[in-house]
C-alpha cells in the first residue's frame, strides 16, 4: 500500500540519520540480456535510495497532496557529468522535520554512482513545499541556475561556482504566493535573455481546503472542478538578472488557469518560439509568437484545445517532436484515465489534427493516468518513441474498479517510423513491470554511453533511476553554446541528414511534468556510420551547416565558430 511505502521511507531516513544503515526500498534488476529495449533499475547501486518524496499526508486529505514532485538532470558543477536534483515536497505546518528536505542534490561521481551534496551546494536551509524543477543559465554566465516552483513563493537559485544562493524578491520571481507547477524558459522577444512562463494551478490553501464527500460522509480527495484555477504568469527578463511580470502585456493571461505542463516549438517556422500549455480540466492553450514580444492564444481555433469530442481533458505532462515523415511536429499530452493520451499533428496554417486513435496510442492509454511524458529515441532506430510515467490521484475513489488502479505501470510506445506506435510489452524489460504512483519524469545520459536514461519520482515515495542498456546501435549527441543571445541557445533547431533520412530536434526548456530533461539534441543512428550534413538554426536566425560528422560522439557546437569539438563519452559501448 502507498501509505506503507511512505512510512518505510520515513523510517529509512530516520535510521540513516541515526545509524547510517538503509533507506527507501527500491527494486534491483539483474543484468539484462542483449536487446534493443532494455532498462535496468539502478536506483540502489547509484546511491539514490535514501530519497523519499513527502506530500505532507496526515489524514486530512488536502487537495494538493496528490500532485507529486519533479526531478531534473543538471550539471551544476560543470564537470561534464549529469547530476540529479529531486524535489522533496513538504509539510503543512512548515516546521522542521528530521526526515524531510525540500530539495535533494546528488553529484555524479562518474562511475555510475551519486553522492548527496545537498548541504554542500547551499540547498540545506530552504523553507518551501517544493513541486517543480527547471534549470537555465538565466544570467548568461556559463552555469546552470535553478527555478523551483512551490505551493508558496517560488525560488530562483543562482549558481555561484557550484554553490547556490537564493535570489530575493528583487529578482521578481518570488513575490507571489501562488500554487505553481511547471515552468518554461524561452527568449520570447529574442533580446538574448531568457524569459520564463510559470504555470499556476489552483486557488487553494490548507485554510480554504474543502470537504468533498461526494455523496457520503467520509471526506475524499477533491476533484479539480471543486476549485477555481489560478492564472499563470509570464516574466520578461530585464537583462540585469531580474524579471518583470508582463502576463497581460504579452497576451498570455488566461483566467481559468490549472496549467500543469508546457513545451516550446516554432510551429510556423518563423524563427520565434511558440509554446503549448496543458491544463487540467480546461482547454489546452497554444501561444503563437507575434514577433514583437507578445503572443496570440489560438488553442480552440487550431484544434488543440479539446478532445475530438470537443471536451476539455485533464492535461498534465507534455512533449513535442517530429514522429513521422511529414516533417510536421506532433504534440503529445498526458491526460486522465478514461481520456487517453492526446496526439495532435501540426498540419500547417495554424491547424492541428487529432491523431490519438490513429497513432494507436489512444486505446492502450485509456485506463492510465499520465503525468511524466517524454519523446525519446529509446531504441536508437532513428525515430522518436513515447515514454509515459503513470499513477492515479484518487486512492479513495477507485474502490470496485477492475481496470483503473492507483499504482500503475509506466508505458513505452515504440514508433514504427511513420507515427504509428505499439506498446512495448512490460515483460520486455523488468522496470516496465513496476507499479508506481509516478509523477515527474526526466531523461538524461547520466553514464555518458550514448543512450538516454530515465529518472522518475513517485508521489509520497521513492525515486527511480532506470539505466538504458541499448547496444550495437549508433547514436549522435549534439550540445550547443549560444554567443549572440541566450547562452543555453534555447530555440536552436537542428536537422540531421544521414542514411537517406532527416531527423530534427530542438534545444529547449519545458516538457514532461514538473521536471527538467538534459539539455541536448540526441539522435538514434541505427547502423548509420556517418552524418552527411547537419543544419543548425540559431535563435537569432543565423544558419550553420556542418558536414561528415562521425557517429557515436557528442559534438559540441559554439555559435559563430566553424566545425565542432567532441566531448569524452567514457561510457560508450558501440
Amino acid at each position: 500500500m502507498r501509505y506503507w511505502v511512505n512510512v518505510a521511507c520515513r523510517i529509512g531516513v530516520l535510521v540513516i540519520v541515526s545509524f547510517g544503515m538503509f533507506g527507501c526500498q527500491t527494486s534491483q534488476d539483474p543484468v539484462p540480456e542483449q536487446g534493443f529495449i532494455q532498462f535496468t533499475d539502478v536506483t540502489d547501486e547509484a546511491g539514490l535510495s535514501m530519497f523519499c518524496h513527502d506530500n505532507g499526508e496526515d489524514g486530512k486529505k488536502y487537495y494538493a497532496e496528490q500532485m507529486g514532485s519533479g526531478a531534473g538532470f543538471i550539471d551544476y558543477d560543470g564537470d561534464g557529468w549529469l547530476d540529479i536534483l529531486l524535489a522533496g515536497g513538504g509539510y503543512w505546518d512548515r516546521a522542521p522535520h528530521p526526515w524531510y528536505k525540500p530539495l535533494w542534490m546528488y553529484r555524479n561521481m562518474g562511475d555510475g554512482t551519486f553522492t548527496e551534496v545537498t548541504d554542500q551546494v547551499g540547498l540545506k536551509d530552504l523553507d518551501a513545499f517544493t513541486l517543480g524543477v527547471s534549470t537555465a543559465d538565466y544570467d548568461n554566465d556559463g552555469d546552470q541556475d535553478i527555478l523551483i516552483t512551490n505551493l508558496n513563493e517560488n525560488m530562483l537559485l543562482e549558481n555561484k561556482g557550484g554553490v547556490f544562493e537564493r535570489r530575493g524578491v528583487d529578482a521578481g520571481l518570488s513575490s507571489d504566493d501562488e500554487w505553481s507547477s511547471s515552468t518554461l524558459w524561452i527568449d520570447g522577444n529574442r533580446d538574448g535573455w531568457l524569459d520564463v512562463y510559470v504555470g499556476n494551478y489552483a486557488d487553494w490553501t490548507p485554510e480554504t481546503d474543502k470537504f468533498c464527500p461526494e455523496g457520503g460522509v467520509e471526506k475524499l480527495y477533491c476533484i479539480p472542478a471543486d476549485y477555481e484555477g489560478q492564472a499563470s504568469r509570464y516574466y520578461e527578463a530585464r537583462g540585469d538578472g531580474s524579471f518583470v511580470d508582463r502576463t497581460q502585456e504579452a497576451g498570455v493571461y488566461h483566467s481559468l488557469g490549472k496549467a500543469l505542463g508546457m513545451a516550446e516549438w516554432d510551429f510556423d517556422q518563423d524563427g520565434w518560439s511558440d509554446f503549448v500549455v496543458a491544463n487540467d480540466g480546461e482547454g489546452d492553450l497554444l501561444f503563437l509568437n507575434n514577433r514583437d514580444g507578445t503572443f496570440s492564444e489560438r488553442g480552440v481555433q487550431s484544434g488543440i484545445a479539446f478532445s475530438e469530442h470537443g471536451e476539455a481533458r485533464a492535461g498534465m505532462g507534455i512533449d513535442i517532436g517530429v514522429v513521422d515523415q511529414t516533417g510536421h511536429p506532433s504534440v503529445f499530452v498526458g491526460n486522465f484515465s478514461t481520456e487517453m493520451i492526446g496526439v495532435y499533428r501540426y498540419l500547417g496554417n495554424g491547424l492541428f489534427s487529432d491523431r490519438a486513435a490513429r497513432s494507436q496510442i489512444g486505446q492502450p492509454s485509456l485506463n492510465t493516468l499520465t503525468f511524466g511524458l517524454m519523446l525519446v529515441d529509446v531504441d536508437l532506430d532513428t525515430d522518436l518513441d513515447l515514454f509515459v510515467a503513470n499513477g492515479h490521484v484518487y486512492p479513495d475513489r477507485l474502490v470496485g474498479q477492475d481496470k483503473i488502479t492507483y499504482e500503475q505501470r509506466a508505458q513505452l510506445f515504440e514508433n514504427d517510423g511513420g507515427g504509428l506506435f505499439e506498446e512495448v510489452p512490460a515483460s520486455t524489460t523488468l522496470p516496465l513491470e513496476l507499479e508506481m504512483v509516478a509523477r515527474g519524469a526526466a531523461y538524461g545520459d547520466y553514464d555518458r554511453d550514448g543512450d538516454l536514461d530515465f529518472l522518475i519520482v513517485e508521489n509520497n515515495g521513492p525515486a527511480h533511476l532506470w539505466r538504458s542498456d541499448v547496444s550495437h546501435r549508433n547514436w549522435l549527441r549534439v550540445t550547443v553554446t549560444g554567443t549572440n543571445g541566450n547562452r543555453d541557445a534555447f530555440g536552436t533547431h537542428i536537422w540531421v541528414h544521414a542514411g537517406g533520412q532527416v531527423q530534427e530536434r530542438r534545444i529547449r526548456s519545458g516538457g514532461s511534468y514538473l521536471s527538467q530533461n538534459e539539455i541536448v539534441a540526441a539522435f538514434g543512428m541505427l547502423d548509420i556510420e556517418v552524418v552527411d550534413s547537419m543544419l543548425v538554426s540559431w535563435p537569432d536566425g543565423q544558419i550553420q551547416t556542418l558536414y561528415d560528422l562521425p557517429v557515436n560522439i557528442e559534438a559540441h557546437i559554439i555559435q559563430g565558430q566553424e566545425g565542432w569539438s567532441t566531448r569524452p563519452m567514457p561510457g560508450r559501448v558501440n
